[in-house]
């Protein structure tokens, strides 16, 4: 006896059995004639579409049917019995349904064809209700959606890998962290943002971990370099999580740039270095002061009663001379760490340039070129005067030995008024009025090691003999001390500049309306290229614009901005740096760009004066330029000047 004999098989002439496996169907089961009227409606139908089955069977079938589908479903049957095309026949398509309340839901048909005895059709449908498969669907969608929404407007970067390290998402903030478009990186290895060593062991620590498992590259907050587009790298906290899917890892990457962090906490190591120097430095002065007191005070004592004794009188005299180059060095040792005594009152600064004008020519080499430049509308400046002279001598004395062939020595005054919104460019100048004394030479310059410790005490350049270390040391402490702050921009072979920063005097109250409005920042909506090879002041200047109406474009060099310009059918301004690596600078740049588009706006900025640029062969004398450091209202003005300027650069 076969396997098939041994199986009980059931009776199909049987009816009741066909009837209780049709009523205990789990999905709707519909019998309908040639003609579409309903024949059978099993509970499940019942159930499905809210129709009693005594309430619709002799019912034409698309009552069950949204108003769409009823005139097609005449159609059908009409041309299955006229052509015999079997389109309304077969497994799996997915209609709608309408439930007797005139409520639709998505449903999976099935149609089968059964002849009679007398050769007349029936057709047999079975029905699955994907309600349930829609509504986790459409979750399915939203939740992705929301997820797609947190992602792309994630502050910190958010990247998605698979196991061989291909890049398979890249949100806005990546965009703006790595300076690459999305459709750059994606499908490309995410190594493409790692600098050296990680690029080298990238591969070894996933594949690592999908064999052994160890969770090397599993975790939150590990500080790594990335690598941008230009090649530069900022330091990033990167978190990585795994998710599965179909079987296979996904690695997420969290990205926290760490760069503001990192220039904060280097700033105020460098603020504590200087304040705990500062303190030493002011102790022993105040004590070596004391130990002076004595030494000097008898050494002329010894002197008056040596009259008769030349010799020994020129040994006291010596000592004397000693004792006051000693408090000299002390003295600025005390302006240093801020203890000095300041005699701080209303100084017009204008005046006090034009009569140190005679002192200074007296004082530096006459193969030292001297210009004093002064502002009619100047404010005056609450300091010491007498200290503030000794600054300036100090910065001019300094000028001088880094012009040994001679040179040009420029000094200068004008206003400046910082905000809250300065604070990028100015981190170390609190919010007010201000007048800048700007002294700037055309001698050697400094290289960055040295930038880096020109304010600390005794440390110089100089040869052994030729400088204590003290003169800028003790700019800094006088413009500290009053309040106020100095900067440093310098670069080997162009010269330096030093700006003292001092709390300005507000004008008196005087007949005019108390309440003045303050001049409207302009702003724009053209497309401006920006191009500065540093990166702070970079995403300083194009944060600005951008916040101004301007589209933005930003570029590290002439080269890059050149191929910037190539690609790009439309550029209204070209906002360039003048002092560049790369073998081109702003000036040449400009002059090329303007070749190809005579029509290019150009404005351009630099740390220098334009008295030095021009000098040194690097812009025309009254090219238009923006001196460093900007505040964002001067920036905003002297783009709308560009842009609306008529003519050559």
């Amino acid at each position: 006896m076969s396997t098939e004999d041994r199986i009980a098989r059931p009776d199909h002439s049987n009816a009741d059995w066909l009837r209780a496996v049709v009523d205990t169907a789990v999905d709707g089961v519909i019998l309908i004639d040639a003609r579409g009227g309903v024949l059978m409606f099993n509970p499940a139908c019942e159930k499905l579409f809210g129709y009693p089955a005594e309430e619709i069977i002799g019912q034409n079938v698309k009552v069950l049917m949204p108003s769409s589908y009823r005139d097609a479903h005449d159609g059908y049957l009409h041309n299955y019995h006229a052509s015999g095309e079997r389109k309304i026949i077969g497994i799996g398509r997915e209609v709608m349904g309408q439930r007797k309340d005139g409520s639709t839901f998505l449903m999976h048909l099935s149609v089968g064809e059964t002849k009679q005895a007398t050769g007349e059709s029936i057709f047999v449908g079975i029905v699955h209700d994907l309600t349930e498969r829609e509504r986790v669907e459409r979750e399915l969608r939203e939740s992705a959606a929301r997820l797609r929404a947190v992602v792309d407007t994630a502050v910190d970067g958010v990247i998605l890998i698979d196991s061989d390290g291909t890049i398979l998402k890249f949100n806005p903030a990546c965009e703006k962290l790595f300076k690459y478009e999305a459709d750059e990186v994606l499908g490309e290895n995410v190594k493409i943002l790692m600098p050296e060593p990680y690029r080298s062991g990238h591969d070894g620590y996933i594949r690592n971990f999908i064999t052994t498992g160890e969770k090397k590259v599993i975790g939150v907050g590990r500080e790594v370099l990335g690598r941008r587009k230009d090649g530069t790298t900022f330091p990033m906290d990167l978190s990585v999580g795994e998710a599965k899917q179909e079987g296979s890892s996904i690695f997420v990457g969290m990205i926290h740039d760490l760069t503001d962090r990192k220039r904060t906490e280097a700033q105020l190591m460098q603020a504590q270095k200087m304040e705990a120097v500062g303190q030493l430095s002011g102790g022993i002065a105040h004590d070596f002061n004391n130990l002076l007191t004595v030494i000097v005070g008898n050494a002329e004592y010894l002197a008056e009663q040596l009259l008769s004794r030349g010799d020994l009188k020129r040994l006291a005299d010596d000592i004397c001379s000693a004792g006051e180059r000693g408090a000299e060095l002390t003295q600025r040792l005390l302006a240093f760490s801020r203890k000095q005594l300041l005699r701080p009152v209303e100084t017009e600064c204008n005046k006090l340039l034009e009569s140190m004008h005679k002192l200074l020519r007296r004082t530096l080499r006459e193969d030292i070129e001297i210009s004093t430049l002064s502002d009619p509308e100047l404010r005056h400046a609450f300091a010491d005067p007498v200290q503030l002279e000794a600054a300036i001598l100090n910065l001019a004395l300094n000028a001088q030995d880094a012009m040994a062939s001679g040179g040009r020595l420029t000094i200068s005054a004008a206003n400046a008024s910082l905000d809250a919104g300065d604070h990028n460019a100015h981190p170390d100048v609190g919010p007010g009025e201000y007048v800048v004394i700007a002294v700037t030479d055309t001698g050697c310059g400094m290289p960055k090691r040295v930038l880096e410790h020109a304010f600390e005490p005794f440390f110089t350049t100089k040869e052994v003999g030729k400088g204590s270390g003290l003169g800028l040391s003790m700019v800094y402490g006088f413009a500290k001390q009053s309040n106020g702050h100095v900067t440093l921009y310098s670069e080997p072979g162009l010269g330096t500049t030093v700006r003292i920063y001092l709390p300005a005097v507000l004008a008196k109250a005087q007949s005019v309306p108390l309440a003045v409005e303050k001049e409207a920042v302009q702003s724009g909506s053209e497309i401006v290229l920006v191009v500065e090879d540093d990166p702070f002041v970079r995403s300083y200047a194009v944060m600005s614009l951008e916040s101004l109406g301007y589209k933005v474009m930003s570029a590290v060099d002439g080269k890059e901005a050149l191929r910037r310009l190539a690609a790009t059918p439309h550029v209204d301004l070209l906002f360039t740096d003048v002092v560049m690596p790369g073998g081109v600078n702003g000036w040449e740049l400009a002059g090329l760009a303007r070749k190809e588009r005579p029509e290019l706006h150009v404005l351009l900025t630099s740390g220098y004066a334009l008295e030095t640029l021009a000098a040194n062969g690097h812009v025309r004398q009254g090219a238009p330029i923006l001196e460093k450091p900007y505040r964002k209202a001067e920036l905003a003005r002297l783009v709308r000047e560009a842009l609306t300027a008529r003519g050559p650069v």
